[in-house]
């Protein structure tokens, strides 16, 4: 009686009374779907088995499941099951115990890492449950106590997102599904499990995650799902700047970032990550450079290359950089001092929403400084940067800035051939460039003589 005052009251207050979601278990039978053994890894199906031949119940969930419905191998295989942290950790060896508030169990096959999970309950989905007085809740609703052990049907309603609520079963080769996850998946759209506002109160990087999955998977954002993210937004603004470091990173680095900066601008999620920079774009700064670094980036990562973070940074950055810089030069400050106190300013500012590390900080610091080098080669100098420990990443950044309409084509590809050729046609090339063979050698300024009428006037 009395949790259940409470729930009256705490509804009244919202000024509002949600309606519970309606879900039930279904499941889909062999015959019906396509998920197919031979996508999942060798490793995944012997934790399936020995969890499953010791008397627990273990499932394949969650993106797995969802990318081979949708045709793709998996990258990770994630793994649910009824046994305890501590009864995983004993069937297998090759495992490590990982967290502290909510263990997960990682068991380690070379170098894949299958993560093993036990069932959680205490469904955060905005549904009223007996249980509520269990979860904590923050001053903005976010959700600070969650985890606590559950059963199959409480883990999959704590999900985000119905699509990732989706359990494989190795043994009769049935999927469980609890949401209506099948249905989202056919339509291509993205729906949160529960009531979205509650959802994102209780963990605004949910939003981030709506935005990262709706490019990734090519889906729409439900409506309903929707709606909340751009009034909800600011709720960013209260996670720590270090969580939100690494969600940039993989919100950029998983190979559809246009997408998804395109995504986050639409739903009014850049201010909370990159403030400064929305603000340059506000006041008329071109985010083409942004747009051009991100495909750069989707390709490489599309052909298996390595990305760096502070090139993204350094990318999202720039348009915040150049609107600070040339308010200083309006000001009168020199243009290198000016590009030095800006550098400053604009990271200062970045840590308070996000946090860089420092490993990342000064390698971006120099990029910036060397757009400002790169046009100076003459003499040693164009052989003295291509020794600077951060020429090559400089070097792709004046590229980027040259295919986003920034600068006028030709010095790219002056540094481009001058990679290229030997010695003695880079001594042509600085030659054309009206370096001469001494070039760092200052000229004698020759003293002025005066003409003899002047002599004459003198005295």
């Amino acid at each position: 009686m009395l949790n259940q005052i409470k729930k009256t009251v705490r509804s009244l207050m919202s000024g509002k009374s949600r309606k519970a979601p309606v879900y039930q278990r279904r499941e889909i039978p062999r015959e019906q779907h396509t998920v197919s053994r031979s996508f999942i890894s060798e490793p995944a199906k012997k934790v399936l088995n020995r969890l499953n031949n010791a008397g627990y119940e273990a499932y394949l969930v969650g993106g797995g499941v969802r990318d081979i419905l949708r045709g793709e191998r998996p990258k990770d295989f994630d793994i649910a099951t009824d046994a305890t942290p501590e009864e995983i950790h004993d069937l297998f060896r090759n495992s490590r115990l990982i967290g502290r508030r909510f263990r997960i169990v990682h068991v380690l096959f070379g170098r894949e890492v299958i993560e093993v999970t036990t069932f959680r309950g205490n469904a955060a989905t905005g549904v009223d449950s007996e249980e509520d007085d269990d979860r904590k809740t923050g001053e903005h609703g976010q959700l600070l106590r969650d985890n606590v052990y559950g059963n199959q049907e409480e883990d999959a309603l704590r999900r985000d997102f119905t699509v990732n609520a989706l359990y494989y079963c190795i043994r009769d080769f049935t999927i469980v599904d609890y949401a209506n996850g099948i249905d989202d998946l056919n339509k291509k759209q993205l729906r949160l499990i529960g009531d979205p506002e509650t959802r994102y109160r209780e963990d605004p990087v949910r939003m981030l995650r709506a935005v990262r999955f709706a490019a990734k998977l090519g889906f729409t954002i439900e409506p309903g799902t929707e709606k909340p993210i751009r009034e909800l937004a600011p709720l960013l603004n209260h996670i720590p700047a270090a969580r939100l470091f690494e969600e940039v990173l993989k919100l950029f680095s998983a190979g559809y970032g246009e997408a998804t900066y395109r995504l986050l601008r639409q739903y009014g999620l850049l201010a909370s990550l990159f403030p400064e920079t929305v603000k340059a774009l506000d006041e008329g700064q071109s985010d083409a450079l942004i747009l051009q670094a991100l495909r750069n980036t989707d390709l490489r990562i599309s052909q298996g290359k390595s990305v760096t973070p502070y090139f993204l940074y350094a990318a999202m950055l720039w348009p915040a950089l150049q609107a600070e810089w040339q308010r200083r030069q309006d000001n009168g400050e020199p243009a290198v001092q000016a590009l030095h106190l800006a550098i400053g300013k604009v990271i200062g500012r970045q840590v308070q929403a996000t946090s860089i590390p420092k490993r990342f900080s000064g390698p971006m610091k120099e990029i910036w400084e060397l757009q400002l080098r790169l046009p100076r080669r003459q003499g040693k100098r164009a052989h003295s940067l291509m020794e600077h420990p951060r020429f090559r990443a400089a070097y792709d950044f004046l590229l980027v800035r040259e295919s986003a309409g920034e600068l006028e084509p030709g010095l790219g590809q002056w540094w481009t051939d001058f990679q290229a050729v030997d010695e003695r046609r880079r001594e042509q090339m600085l030659s054309d460039l009206g370096s001469g063979t001494a070039p760092n050698k200052r000229r004698r300024r020759r003293k002025p003589t005066s003409h003899p009428a002047d002599r004459r006037n003198s005295g």
